[in-house]
């Protein structure tokens, strides 16, 4: 039963760092070459900051492990120019189906709506995010990704934070302003500092395998409750590219996780459920899951981003995608306080908007897992009156929890000023904007979300002339830079004329008006950059 080999293998090389007697202060290093370190570096580097990446490893590619990402993750992935590579190269679905037995209880579907640039989900084994991650980091000179340098120790002092770090020519130290640890749920960084999660340790073990096949299934997630191959317990089919299929079958918490990995164990349980069809494992791993937190993210200037701060199960698709979140929230407000337009303190309201997602996160998995592996008689006869329920209830199927799929997460922090006057439609305080069709000056057909800066926008729906914004802050005219052709981004903003939106360089929402005010909007500006009292 063979392995993948590893998609992508980089060498050792000796850094300038390494020569110099007293530790190299950088601005900002980055513990972990996953999808969410990468994402921080190319994040911080398209904003002008210079990054150093460590990773212990050499290589990348050992399994498919995440699979699914989500609408929200791509719209941040295109804005950091990877958005058409991973669609083009991801299994796009949106459809969902969930089966007792052999009969289907209910479907869903994740995006029903037209006019949005992203899918809602595409599957995409995570060997070739980080690849495509790991090449776009290659094209910016800001970043310093250094393979087999092994992180060993972390001190933190006034105003910066020193690592130890372990290489194949000896070890050397390094200084950094801010020190990133987005190296996953077994951080070295937190042991350094002696942190521990908070939360629970789920006892159900489950089989993870895939399995290179062609099979003419529909590109949908099906997910079974006591299927008739895998009786009394749950199973999950998902699409990948490559003719290989994601396949996950529950065990049981007594499970013998080396025993069920052998071919002798695995082989019969696929064949079950395949039948006849010809099939090649790919990769196989047994896994249970925690789902908990460090009460606190920031520690200082150690900051804890993805895994390395929270884990959850994975159903629902929550940990890729919220790290990749992470990552994306914390990095706007780092380069204001690197660039001295914004306090330190900035950098609590990472710690509470990705603290509310997190707990949010931590809530729809362990719901998903209580409904999936119910722990008590009374629970699962619960669960299976619900299922019974759900062809002909409404109620019933809202009941039915195969795993919440990852949506994001709307901020309720100090940083959004409140409504003045109603408003209704799609876009919501606190939430990434929706995306809209659009036409540009060209009549060229162009998307919001792709037509957005990384930076403080405001969209103004035309009446008049041009107003006169902040500085710091980029204007978009909606009428005249962009035109409303379908009139999608009136009804999704609910906008009329002289409607004003301030956007966040994360694309979150954060203030409106029905009428332009210069003074509330450079009040809203100093409160989404925490200056305001």
């Amino acid at each position: 039963m063979g392995e993948r080999k590893s998609v992508f293998q980089f060498g050792y090389r000796r850094s300038a760092d390494q020569a110099t007697e007293q530790p190299v202060r950088r601005p900002v290093v980055i513990v972990g070459a996953g999808p969410v370190g990468l994402t921080a570096a190319i994040d911080l580097a398209q904003r002008g900051i210079a990054s150093v990446i460590l990773d212990d490893a050499d290589r990348i590619g050992e399994g498919s492990r995440a699979i699914c990402f989500s609408k929200r993750t791509l719209e941040i992935m295109d804005r950091l120019g990877l958005g058409d590579r991973l669609v083009e190269k991801g299994v796009t679905w949106k459809v969902g189906k969930v089966f007792l037995g052999e009969h289907q209880v209910y479907s869903f579907d994740l995006l029903p709506e037209a006019g949005h640039r992203m899918p809602a989900f595409i599957n995409l084994q995570q060997y070739y995010l980080e690849g495509y991650l790991v090449e776009r980091a290659a094209e910016l000179p800001q970043i310093d990704l250094r393979w087999r340098n092994r992180v060993a120790a972390v001190e933190r002092h006034a105003g910066f934070v020193r690592v130890t770090i372990e290489t194949p020519d000896g070890a050397y130290q390094l200084d950094a302003d801010w020190l990133l640890a987005c190296d996953g749920a077994r951080s070295k960084v937190r042991d350094c500092l002696g942190l521990k999660f908070e939360g629970h340790m789920f006892e159900e073990r489950f089989l993870i395998a895939d399995v290179r096949m062609s099979a003419e299934y529909p590109t949908e997630r099906w997910f079974w409750f006591d299927p008739p191959f895998h009786s009394g317990q749950s199973a999950l089919l998902h699409r990948q590219p490559d003719n290989v299929w994601r396949i996950d079958l529950q065990l049981g918490p007594d499970a013998d996780p080396e025993e069920e990995k052998k071919p002798e164990r695995v082989l019969p349980r696929l064949k079950r459920m395949l039948g006849d069809r010809k099939f090649e494992l790919e990769w196989v791993s047994v896994y249970r899951f925690n789902c908990a937190r460090l009460k606190q993210f920031v520690h200082d200037r150690v900051i804890f981003v993805g895994d390395s701060a929270h884990q959850v199960s994975p159903f629902g698709a929550r940990g890729a995608n919220s790290g990749i979140q992470d990552a994306e929230n914390l990095v706007w407000k780092l380069s204001l306080v690197l660039r001295g337009e914004a306090p330190e303190t900035l950098l609590e309201s990472y710690d509470l908007e990705r603290g509310q997602a997190a707990d949010e996160n931590i809530s729809h998995s362990t719901r998903s897992t209580d409904f999936i592996a119910p722990r008590t008689t009374q629970e699962r006869v619960l669960r299976n009156a619900v299922l019974q329920l759900a062809p002909h209830a409404p109620f019933a199927r809202r009941m039915v929890n195969s795993g919440r799929l990852s949506v994001a997460s709307r901020y309720d922090t100090p940083l959004s000023t409140a409504d003045a006057e109603p408003f209704g439609g799609s876009a919501r305080l606190g939430l990434p904007v929706p995306d809209a069709p659009l036409d540009d000056r060209d009549g060229r057909k162009r998307f919001l979300l792709q037509s957005l800066s990384g930076d403080f926008e405001l969209l103004y729906f035309k009446d008049g002339a041009r107003p006169n914004v902040p500085e710091g802050v980029r204007l978009t005219v909606i009428g005249e830079d962009l035109v409303d052709r379908e009139g999608i981004f009136a009804e999704r903003f609910d906008a009329t004329p002289g409607s004003a939106f301030l956007l966040r360089p994360d694309h979150h929402l954060c203030a409106r008006m029905r009428r332009y005010d210069g003074t509330r909007v450079r009040e809203a500006l100093a409160r989404a950059k925490g200056l305001a009292s």
